[in-house]
C-alpha cells in the first residue's frame, strides 16, 4: 500500500461538535460516509499528519482503526451550509483533507461498562506511549465499541514533537505519563505487549507508514525521514518510556 485511498466529498452532512477541531460527517463519491478532519481547522495539517502516521502504525500493529482516506473537498460545498462557522472552515479546507470511515452504530467506550482483555489494553497503552498520545484519558477515551470490539480513533494529538522540530531530538526519550490513561488499570500484560510490539517496528514499517502522508500536508519543509528517524530513536530509548 503506497497511498491512502482518495475519495471526493459530495455532501457535508452535519458537524460533530464533540471535537475541538469541528470535524464533520461527510458523504463521498464512493457512497461512503466519513468523519472528516479538515486542514483549515485550528490544529492545521500537522494534526492530520499525526492521524495518518499514528493511525496507520496502530493498524499494522494489529490494533483496530477505521479506514483512513484522503478526502478531496471543493470549497463550493460550503455554499449550502447555513452555519457560518462551518462555511468558513470548509472554505479554508479546499483540497486534501482526512476522512475516517464512519462506523454506524458504534458507541463510545465506557471503562465501567465495557470489559477489555488485559493484553489488548496493554497493547493500546504501549502504542500510546510510543507515539506520545495525550488524548486517551478517562474524560476523552477516543475509543469506540463496534461489533463488540475495541476501535481506536482520533490520533491528531499524537507526535507532538513535530510541532517543534528544533527540540525534537532533545525529547526523544521523554517519559510517558500514563496516570490518566483510560486503560492503564486493566493493562496488566505490559511486558508481553512490549516484547510483541517493539519487535514489529523497524525502519521499513515506519517508512511505509510515513509514505502514506499526502505531500500537501508536509509543505513546511519537513521531510518524511525526520519522522522515521525520530520514531526509531524513540524505539531505541524504550527503557525511558515503556509503561512499567
Amino acid at each position: 500500500m503506497s497511498a491512502l485511498r482518495r475519495v471526493t466529498a459530495t455532501r457535508y452532512v452535519t458537524p460533530l461538535r464533540e471535537g475541538g477541531s469541528l470535524p464533520g460527517l461527510v458523504e463521498a463519491d464512493d457512497l461512503g460516509t466519513y468523519v472528516a478532519k479538515f486542514t483549515g481547522a485550528g490544529q492545521g495539517p500537522k494534526a492530520l499528519v499525526a492521524e495518518v502516521v499514528a493511525g496507520e502504525l496502530a493498524r499494522r500493529l494489529g490494533l483496530r482503526v477505521p479506514e483512513l482516506v484522503v478526502l478531496d473537498l471543493d470549497p463550493v460545498i460550503a455554499r449550502a451550509e447555513p452555519d457560518w462557522e462551518v462555511q468558513e472552515l470548509l472554505a479554508r479546507s479546499g483540497g486534501a483533507n482526512l476522512g475516517m470511515d464512519f462506523l454506524p452504530g458504534a458507541i463510545g467506550f465506557d471503562p465501567v461498562a465495557h470489559a477489555v482483555d488485559p493484553l489488548e489494553a496493554s497493547r493500546v497503552l504501549w502504542f500510546d506511549a510510543f507515539v506520545e498520545n495525550v488524548d486517551r484519558s478517562w474524560r476523552n477515551p477516543n475509543l469506540l465499541r463496534w461489533h463488540r470490539e475495541l476501535w481506536l480513533i482520533d490520533h491528531g494529538a499524537c507526535l507532538y514533537f513535530h510541532h517543534s522540530w528544533a527540540r525534537a531530538a532533545a525529547v526523544v526519550a521523554r517519559p510517558y505519563d500514563l496516570a490518566d490513561h483510560v486503560l492503564a488499570p486493566v493493562a496488566t500484560a505490559r511486558a508481553e505487549a512490549d516484547g510483541e510490539l517493539a519487535a514489529r517496528i523497524d525502519r521499513a514499517l515506519l517508512t511505509e507508514v510515513v509514505a502514506l502522508v499526502p505531500d500537501e500536508w508536509l509543505d513546511d519543509g519537513t521531510q518524511r525521514a525526520d519522522y522515521v528517524e525520530h520514531l526509531l530513536a524513540r524505539l531505541a530509548e524504550r527503557e525511558a518510556w515503556v509503561p512499567g
